[in-house]
């Protein structure tokens, strides 16, 4: 790609990581966005969406359909230990995911469209929040109002040699959700508890139960019921019984069905250990992430480019526990998504030491240029 674009997309990349945002904050982020692609191109049109950017090269005959590229931009609460100039200036906020990287090359991609052409309209869609997972589930309009038939993504990854692509097809992702289970009794002295309502047992037998629930004999796909927190009454109140309680669980499946099937089954067990014990019992979600698909036809469009740029391709042999919050828009369109890796014995992810290979951008870039001749 060309030089002069790629040191602009690098410097773009170092400011974002100095001005982290999390996810839902990201709007100085997204006005960045907006500021460096007027101020570098002339053929890109910019929409501001409010929540989230997207930007359009329209061209001037197109030969082929519409394309779509997404990038990701929110940070994450994780010290930012680098010792570079561009240390995130936000004490315990960072970019510790690569989406400061996702971002730049975007923009560098956009500079290449700018520049070169294309013979379809190209979009560039930056969007917010896709830690939480909640940024691709505000950003569907931007399939349907703009009938995208095809849509790419990329994500940077540790494990394998530097520029390997990782893809797989079909399920890539599984779905998640976060699951607080509340149970509310009523408060006594501690020397008289059974004048209270304590949720202590109801919530752990919950807890107990949950192992049986998600049993992977249960269930086709994998499944998972991970106790993150419990937390139960006043924090040293040894003088009261406890009377309220929250159970977390992050719950996974490879299969949506499965896991909302696993939902309703420990809702169902929540529900008989509260009325044992004559409690209130209510249930709330965080962080929900759908299951992520690629399709295979726009796989093979990845391997070609890949094969024809000589970068190594690895077949990921099993769906990935980790979510990802791009399987909302393969569900209205075609679409993949590949990851890059930037090296074996790297700093992981979400990590303090971890910080984007800017490496990766150029081969990212090419990779997508390519893909837009297919």
């Amino acid at each position: 790609m060309d030089h002069k674009s790629l040191a602009k997309a690098i410097e773009f990349r170092h400011e974002l990581h100095q001005h982290p945002y999390l996810s839902n904050e990201e709007r100085p982020t997204l006005e960045r966005i907006i500021r460096f692609l007027n101020e570098n191109t002339m053929n890109i049109e910019v929409m501001d969406k409010g929540h989230y950017v997207y930007a359009v090269y329209r061209a001037k005959n197109p030969q082929r359909p519409a394309i779509a590229f997404r990038s990701d931009n929110d940070a994450i609460k994780v010290y930012d230990d680098i010792e570079k100039p561009y240390k995130s200036v936000t004490d315990g906020v960072a970019h510790k995911c690569g989406h400061d990287g996702h971002t730049a090359t975007m923009a560098a991609f956009a500079l290449e469209i700018d520049k070169n052409g294309a013979d379809r309209d190209i979009y560039f869609l930056f969007q917010p929040a896709e830690e939480n997972g909640s940024g691709a589930a505000q950003c569907t309009d931007f399939i349907t109002d703009n009938q995208i038939p095809e849509i790419f993504a990329f994500h940077n990854e540790p494990g394998h040699p530097k520029y390997t692509v990782m893809i797989r097809d079909g399920l890539l992702c599984c779905a998640s959700k976060g699951m607080i289970i509340t149970m509310t009794g009523a408060p006594s002295h501690a020397s008289e508890p059974e004048n209270g309502k304590n949720p202590s047992f109801a919530i752990a037998k919950t807890a107990l139960a949950s192992e049986r629930i998600a049993a992977p004999e249960n269930y086709k796909g994998l499944v998972l019921a991970t106790i993150v927190q419990i937390d139960v009454g006043e924090k040293e109140a040894f003088g009261v019984s406890a009377s309220k309680g929250k159970l977390l669980m992050t719950i996974r499946g490879e299969y949506e069905e499965e896991m909302d099937a696993l939902q309703e089954k420990l809702e169902e067990e929540a529900r008989k250990n509260a009325a044992e014990y004559g409690l209130e019992c209510e249930f709330s979600y965080c962080d929900a992430f759908p299951q992520t698909l690629s399709h295979p036809e726009s796989n093979e469009k990845i391997r070609k480019a890949a094969a024809e740029l000589d970068l190594p391709v690895h077949e990921i042999p099993k769906a990935l526990r980790g979510s990802e919050d791009f399987g909302h828009f393969t569900k209205l369109a075609k679409g993949a998504m590949f990851f890059m890796s930037y090296g074996e014995d790297k700093p992981m992810i979400h990590t303090s030491k971890y910080d984007f290979d800017d490496d990766l951008i150029e081969p990212v870039v090419e990779l997508y240029r390519k893909l837009l001749s297919y």
